[in-house]
């Protein structure tokens, strides 16, 4: 006869694994959804050294899933914040596309829109000199990467 301790313990077991198996799953879709403009969110992914192929007790499998958890957490929030910083570059794009002459001289990359490419808007004078004087002032797209020597 098995005790009934051994089947909670099985019952527990396979719910820790069903859980770590969905914090992996949606930690790879969050580190992917972040590819491949400015991929590469900071995750740490630590080896846990075991000595070889065994079984975790219940415990173990607990601290992973809370490590999973954690990871999980920072990486969304890492998402999150870099959305915020674009979206508020966008906001600023905007503005400097409505009212170029109350932005003169800056600059947002493409990066900080979440865009790819080298490209960079920036706000400058229309036609130099006179134009700076007139005050004429427009947006412009520089034309993207140099070449490489």
């Amino acid at each position: 006869m098995v005790p009934p301790l051994v089947h909670d313990e099985r019952a527990a077991r396979r719910d820790l694994r069903e859980q770590i198996a969905r914090f992996e799953r949606q930690l790879q879709e969050t580190l992917v959804s972040a590819f491949p403009h400015g991929g590469g969110l900071e995750v740490a992914l630590e080896a846990v050294p075991t000595g070889g192929p065994r079984v975790l007790a219940v415990g173990e499998l607990e601290r992973l899933r809370d490590r999973l958890s954690d990871r999980l957490r920072h990486a969304r929030g890492q998402l999150a914040e870099r959305a915020e910083r674009q979206e508020a570059s966008r906001r600023l794009l905007e503005r400097m596309l409505l009212e170029p002459g109350k932005y003169r001289s800056t600059r947002i990359a493409n990066a900080d829109l979440g865009e790819g490419g080298c490209g960079v808007w920036s706000v400058g004078p229309r036609l130099g000199l006179i134009g700076m004087l007139c005050g004429w002032w427009q947006v412009k797209l520089s034309s993207g990467c140099p070449l490489a020597t």
